[in-house]
């Protein structure tokens, strides 16, 4: 369930409540007249399952009252009511599988910010990976996947194409456009003061490192294993179910193949630079790719069931 907040000024007030009113998926309304004072208006709560937040949420702004007013959306994690009982139960589907996606849209364009904070987690994740690479330890590389956001960006590029939103995707775009190369330079010069003072080497790179060779060695399944994250990845965040996303983010190489890729360059090793880069490609491509059709589909089944 979703808590709303509406601010509407008083002439929209009536239209607001008539939007309202009536709709099963909604219940503990309450009014608050003049309540408000930046902006001035009047100020409306309630309660909506997730189900038929989408179509309320469209009729409010249809009202124009983002514009006007305002829109505050919170999740509710505990809700124990008989009015709340009563709306999950007559409207169809489940709150697990609904998609709302006014909420999916904000909270993906909140992290296609290319901000220092961004480039900052990017460049030591990509660090973060490229020890692991040197060490061939699968816990650096994993811890890596982790720390790095670019995750982010690849859902709103999802939601971007798919809601067809140009603004969403020039900024996801830029985002991963500038993140990752960002990232791998600042990494190859990492490793040339870590060379210089003989805490790496070239050799390291060039040895058996059979618990992570796999990162420059991309195959069929580096695109189904990418596929599959998109897919869970945009189901994490349509569901709100947070937690799955870390298994999400431990699952695919975009990180460590950016980072193995910045290893390579440093110390000039062809081969695996390009394997390195091809993985990278293959695995943002198939994220994507995954992630839109995932948003398709749940579309597809919310109008049809609307």
């Amino acid at each position: 369930m979703l808590h709303v907040r509406v601010i509407s000024p008083e002439s929209n007030t009536d239209h607001a409540l008539a939007a309202l009113t009536g709709d099963v998926a909604v219940t503990h309304i309450v009014v608050l007249a003049g309540a408000a004072r930046e902006p001035r208006g009047d100020v409306i709560e309630f309660d909506v399952v997730r189900e038929g937040a989408s179509a309320v949420l469209d009729r409010l702004r249809g009202l124009g009252l983002d514009r006007e007013g305002a829109i505050v959306i919170e999740r509710v994690d505990t809700t124990m009511s008989a009015s709340a009982d009563r709306a999950e139960r007559h409207v169809p589907g489940l709150g697990v599988d609904a998609v709302v996606w006014h909420e999916i849209e904000h909270q993906t364009g909140e992290e296609t910010t290319l901000s220092v904070s961004f480039l900052a987690f990017m460049t030591i994740a990509t660090i973060i990976a490229a020890i692991g690479v040197l060490l061939d330890s699968p816990i650096l590389i994993v811890g890596s996947m982790v720390v790095g956001p670019e995750f982010g960006p690849l859902a709103a590029l999802c939601v971007g194409l798919v809601q067809r939103k140009a603004s969403l995707l020039r900024r996801s775009a830029l985002a991963l456009g500038v993140g990752f190369p960002f990232a791998m330079i600042l990494t190859v010069g990492v490793v040339w003061l870590l060379t210089a003072a003989d805490l790496v080497s070239r050799s390291m790179l060039l040895d058996e490192r059979p618990l992570t060779d796999f990162i420059w060695r991309p195959d069929a399944l580096s695109w189904v294993i990418g596929f599959l994250g998109g897919v869970a990845g945009i189901l994490s965040l349509t569901s709100a179910k947070a937690g799955t996303l870390v298994g999400v983010l431990i699952s695919v190489t975009t990180i460590p193949a950016a980072a193995n890729a910045a290893v390579a360059l440093a110390y000039g090793v062809r081969d695996e630079a390009v394997g390195s880069a091809l993985q990278l490609v293959i695995n943002v491509a198939a994220i994507v790719i995954g992630g839109a059709l995932t948003l398709v589909v749940q579309q597809s089944v919310w109008r049809k069931r609307h």
